[in-house]
């Protein structure tokens, strides 16, 4: 169904081969799992099999990609679009229409698909993606995961042969993204769809894939069976670290399979205490915290929907609260609230005391920064340099600050024409739309937070992001608590959640239903549970890296975690 021979690109003005020597077979009824460290090609690759590469990208190409026997080098994309669909990073930009059904619609009258057939089909996905209460919404007014969703739906209707999705599962919360997971997986069982997926939350999907492709950091590829390659793979999820860790094998890629292997570990860990997840102690915290957030009888409204219900929350100095929720609950709207973006309807906010609507920008500012999930729409000038400049002004710090706080989160490697070119590393020329959409985030965050800012709120920064790239950021998470900020975290992430949080707190249609210690409200929820959890519980282990701790090995995970691609 898709080959690739020799395949390699080199983009306009860029200094190295992003994919080089890439060769591939995926067959028929397959799915296949695309994974590697952030930046090393993936999203490269996918637009590679329906001609986006190089047809819209231009570059310098090599080799050869098939795809149900048509060569993407000679055909546009449009004479390809019945045969595969395509999903990309960001659903909202790709979105041609304003509501929900329209949208569904416009791929199939494109190709003059008859109106009985339309109808059917649309009702068919809107079922099928559990998505029929949005028929009429505005696309605009939905959220991160709902947008997904439907972008997902769009590319159904045309029945392709090929399914590719870049990141279907990053602005989905656990149970919408095993939902949408569940109804690809019956096409490719049922109908003998082939899909190609990039993720980054392996978590979720590798127990489900027939092919595993790992893009390395130097553009080469390989692939094979999963639980061949994930033994020393550098990306891997929980499940297959903990595997790691305990010597199990066959290597397990599902909780299900892990259970069985458990039984000696939770013996060897019995009578051993929990160390803490971020590595800081409880007594370690400020002796009398400041109160940075207080949030009583917040509501808020988009038009007649209520997004947030009288929430109340209130985080201190040194505290990290991580906001969870089914797609729609009312994150985000909290997080702008906090930030004084968005008008409430009742209620009070209050940050260090003051609300941040009757503050200007640039006080705001200094008090409270907020990474969206669109992060790219803070990024407006041409290069990572000029940003890192801007950055450095705007928040009256030191020249470099920006630039030196992104290179921590991308783990080293200067971005200098001389600099070190590894998975991650970013050239100061680069335009940052250039970028993958990890490394924009990290972009963002930095800017964000070069003033050091009091608050610091995070909307899903998790997505496109790798293992690696997360353990830095809850690093700098970890450091800017240890300085006594406060950070508030929206996402549907729960192994980072559960590596980072504090404090937990669980909206479900704009009401607070759990507010608890992190451990409390984790390990108590079949839905947000992280891995460790569900294979380890009931005793309260969060993380891999808690079970590392306790058994002495700490030193050589971290270390495997943070080791760059095998070339």
């Amino acid at each position: 169904m898709i080959e690739l021979a020799s395949f390699g690109i080199q983009y306009p003005g860029a200094a190295t081969a992003v994919l080089r020597q890439v060769d591939l077979h995926i067959d028929e009824g397959e799915l296949a799992l695309v994974a590697g460290h952030t930046g090393t090609g993936k999203s490269t690759l996918l637009r590679a099999l329906n001609g986006l590469v190089p047809h819209f990208t231009g570059g310098h190409v090599e080799g050869r990609v098939r795809v149900c026997g048509v060569d993407t080098r000679t055909t546009a994309p449009r004479e390809l679009a019945h045969l595969v669909g395509y999903v990309g990073q960001d659903p909202l930009a790709g979105f041609v229409t304003d509501s929900v059904e329209e949208e569904l619609a416009y791929g199939m009258e494109q190709q003059a698909v008859a109106p009985r057939t339309m109808r059917r089909r649309i009702e068919e996905t809107l079922d099928l993606l559990g998505i029929a209460a949005l028929r009429d919404r505005p696309l605009r007014t939905l959220s991160g995961g709902e947008q997904q969703r439907v972008a997902i739906g769009a590319a159904l209707t045309l029945h392709p042969q090929v399914l590719v999705l870049d990141e279907p599962t990053s602005a989905l919360d656990p149970t919408a993204a095993e939902d949408a997971l569940s109804a690809v997986l019956r096409l490719v069982h049922d109908l003998g769809l082939t899909v190609v997926v990039a993720e980054h939350r392996l978590e979720r999907i590798v127990h489900y894939a027939d092919r595993l492709v790992l893009v390395h950091g130097d553009g080469r590829a390989t692939s094979g069976a999963p639980a061949e390659l994930l033994i020393d793979s550098p990306v891997a999820p929980p499940v297959v670290q903990l595997g790691r860790l305990a010597g199990w094998r066959p290597l397990p890629l599902s909780v299900r399979d892990a259970r069985r292997s458990a039984g000696p570990l939770r013996t060897a860990l019995v009578g051993t205490s929990v160390p803490p997840v971020r590595g800081v102690a409880p007594d370690g915290r400020l002796s009398t915290p400041q109160l940075r957030i207080e949030v009583s009888g917040l509501v808020v409204r988009h038009g007649g929907v209520f997004a947030l219900r009288g929430v109340g929350l209130t985080a201190t100095a040194g505290e990290v609260v991580v906001v969870m929720g089914r797609n729609g609950s009312g994150k985000s709207s909290l997080l702008w609230a906090l930030q004084g973006g968005l008008d409430h309807d009742g209620g009070r906010v209050l940050v260090d005391g003051r609300d941040p609507n009757r503050l200007s920008r640039r006080e705001v500012r200094s008090l409270v920064a907020l990474v969206p999930q669109t992060a790219a729409d803070l990024l407006y000038l041409d290069t990572v340099r000029a940003e890192c400049r801007q950055a450095d002004l705007e928040s009256s710090v030191r020249p470099g600050t920006c630039r030196r706080l992104l290179e921590s989160l991308l783990g080293g490697g200067a971005g200098g024409a001389g600099g070190a070119h590894g998975a991650g590393s970013i050239d100061d020329d680069t335009h940052p739309r250039d970028l993958s959409e990890g490394q924009r985030l990290l972009l963002v965050l930095a800017v964000q937070i070069a003033g050091a800012p009091g608050v610091v709120l995070l909307d899903e920064p998790t997505r496109g992001l790798d293992y690696g790239a997360k353990a830095r950021l809850c690093s700098v998470v970890t450091s800017l608590a240890g300085q006594g900020g406060t950070v508030v975290i929206a996402t549907h992430d729960v192994e980072f959640a559960a590596a980072v949080a504090d404090r937990v707190v669980v909206l479900a249609d704009g009401d607070v239903v759990a507010d608890g210690p992190a451990v409390e409200v984790l390990v108590a929820s079949p839905t947000f549970a992280p891995q460790t959890a569900k294979i380890l519980g009931p005793a309260p282990w969060l993380t891999v890296g808690q079970v590392a701790a306790a058994l002495g090995v700490a030193a050589a995970l971290d270390a495997e975690l943070a080791r760059e691609p095998s070339t």
